[in-house]
């Protein structure tokens, strides 16, 4: 006789079972009543009716994925390599069950698709140099396009752009040659500079004698260091100008000319 009692507690043990349910705080429950959205629930201790209610789990926390690599053809016709990384998350569990069809897949097609349609529109020199705002670029877009999925995207980082050889090896003579442009560019300023201060300082000379003497007397010790056979002594040009003033006081006076 106590068996007939027992069937009936089995069975409510069971369906109290299979009634239960728990979520930890990360975690949401979007409950269909009949098939019919009813109401986002957890966390915590749940109580689900068997073969009437039905409950999806959604996870709340950073979802990191990595976007495969995709084939971009830049603005200036080159063919590269791109991959990125994307972060996100599910703010709305409602309509990450209800708006879209495993939404993890949707949005991993969606940011596929903008990495290429973003990168198509900049040069390569851009997708080297300007990865930030690119990012931001993708980000943005991807984020306005799955709000509608109860996503937030937080977060877009271009990983590897990957060059083939030939372009690899174009992309380091344009580089020499624009530190050989430098190299040269810096080459002309210090001449400038150089002929500037050797005018100013010949300016200075020109107004000290006493300049010009000193300049004489290093010369002369500069060349005195050095091996050398022959010996130039420099000589001002108002010692010069004495020796023409000599001259002209020892020559006779011209003789009167007769008319």
């Amino acid at each position: 006789m106590w068996i007939s009692y027992l069937v009936p507690v089995v069975l409510l043990i069971m369906l109290l079972a299979a009634s239960i349910r728990i979520l930890p705080e990360y975690k949401r429950g979007v409950v269909f009543f009949l098939g019919r959205f009813q109401r986002v629930m957890g966390p915590g201790l749940l109580f689900i009716i068997p073969a009437v209610q039905r409950m999806q789990v959604v996870d709340l926390r950073v979802i990191t994925m990595d976007v495969p690599e995709q084939d971009v053809i830049s603005q200036d016709n080159v063919t590269v390599r791109v991959n990125a990384v994307l972060y996100f998350r599910v703010v709305d569990p409602e309509k990450a069950i209800i708006q879209v069809e495993h939404y993890v897949n949707a949005t991993s097609q969606l940011a596929q698709t903008t990495l290429r349609s973003v990168l198509g529109k900049h040069e390569l020199d851009e997708m080297l140099s300007e990865r930030d705002k690119l990012n931001k670029d993708i980000q943005e877009i991807i984020d306005s396009s799955a709000e509608g999925w109860g996503i937030k995207v937080a977060n877009v980082e271009i990983k590897h752009v990957d060059l083939d050889e030939s372009m690899i090896r174009a992309i380091a003579r344009q580089a020499e040659a624009e530190r050989e442009r430098r190299a040269k560019v810096i080459h002309a300023e210090g001449e400038l500079q150089a002929s500037k201060k050797l005018v100013e300082a010949a300016n200075v000379m020109s107004e000290n004698s006493a300049a010009l003497q000193l300049r004489y007397l290093q010369t002369m010790s500069d060349m005195s260091n050095k091996n050398a056979s022959t010996i130039f002594f420099p000589l001002p040009m108002d010692v010069m100008q004495a020796f023409r003033d000599m001259g002209e006081y020892r020559k006779p006076p011209a003789p009167p000319r007769s008319d």
